[in-house]
């Protein structure tokens, strides 16, 4: 009787009795609860039906189709870059759903790596995106998706930018020595391989974590690297890795946030420099600039112009609904 109420929804299934039948079912709560195992009788073949139904349709995922999963994610990029990330949450968690679904029944490797290789972007986005948002446990989870993606891929460079960004949590939570040995890491997968903007980036990123450690000539060393791969002239999207943006002004701008926190007083010159070129659709990066600004004069004890960026990275930060940044911001005019 109880069995016949259960299927008609008239009666709850309790815990006590969800423990009887996933033991004899076999089957696990989720899928008890949710309907896709049958809660009376033997179990049945039937789910093979829906399997080969899932596997067929992830094997004709066209190039059309790839290219539209890569477009979503260009999109929530664009809105991210430009309006922050705290209203993307749904979307970008709905974009992942179905790259993962279409990755997850994708048998063959010719189907699997370029679905594989539009996760690992979108990971990436959506991992950089949560670290924005303060929810550090999601950023780390799409990163570690990111990487397993890449892997499936078949790509280092992928590989080498999710470790790179990764070493930022780490770094974050605390654990910069070990963010450190992660961008190493990331550097030696990489190789002699990939494109000269990711390298630049792994450098810059390797001289960040440096400054963290308090490793100041190998902070120094890793700038320069930086700065004798990155490619000249103002193009700054590499065409290999959609995900990096990096040109000579971008480079300033990372120099000088580098130099801010060893406490080198010529951040202020190599900052002034990078807000002369900065791209205005990146809001938050603008704010970023101001933060860093902010830090190098109050380097130099100059607490009203300190002031003066401080005001304006906040105005940005609370434009992008930027936890992170807010976070800086709030040490920083501690400080003042």
């Amino acid at each position: 009787m109880y069995v016949s109420e259960w299927e008609n929804g008239k009666r709850t299934l309790s815990d006590r009795y969800a423990v009887i039948l996933r033991q004899l079912l076999g089957v696990t709560d989720a899928e008890l609860r949710g309907g896709r195992a049958s809660v009376p009788g033997p179990a049945t073949a039937d789910g093979y039906d829906e399997l080969l139904s899932r596997i067929d349709s992830a094997g004709s995922v066209s190039e059309s189709m790839v290219k539209a999963f890569n477009d979503q994610t260009e999109l929530l990029r664009t809105m991210d870059r430009q309006m922050g990330a705290s209203g993307l949450v749904d979307q970008m968690t709905g974009h992942l759903s179905r790259l993962e679904d279409a990755l997850d029944f994708a048998v063959l490797p010719s189907a699997r790596r370029p679905v594989a290789l539009a996760l690992a972007g979108a990971s990436t986005l959506a991992a950089w995106q949560a670290i924005d948002a303060g929810a550090v446990e999601r950023a780390w989870r799409h990163y570690e998706l990111a990487k397993r993606a890449a892997r499936d891929a078949e790509e280092p460079m992928y590989l080498a930018h999710a470790m790179g960004e990764q070493a930022y949590v780490l770094c974050e939570a605390g654990r910069p020595s070990l963010g450190l040995d992660l961008v190493r890491d990331a550097q030696r997968i990489l190789g002699q391989g990939g494109s000269p903007r990711l390298r630049a980036w792994l450098y810059s990123a390797e001289a960040e974590l440096c400054a963290h450690v308090g490793l100041s000539d190998d902070c120094q060393r890793a700038l320069d690297r930086a700065a004798a791969s990155i490619p000249p002239g103002p193009e700054d999207r590499d065409p290999d890795m959609l995900s990096i943006f990096l040109n000579g002004g971008h480079l300033a701008r990372w120099r000088g946030n580098v130099l801010a926190l060893l406490g080198d007083s010529e951040a202020v010159t190599s900052l002034y420099g990078a807000l002369e070129v900065v791209d205005p659709t990146f809001v938050r990066a603008q704010a970023g600039l101001h933060a860093d600004l902010a830090q190098a004069h109050l380097v130099r004890a100059e607490y009203d112009d300190a002031g003066t960026h401080l005001r304006k990275a906040r105005l940005l930060a609370n434009r992008t609904g930027s936890v992170r940044q807010r976070r800086r911001i709030e040490l920083l005019s501690a400080r003042l």
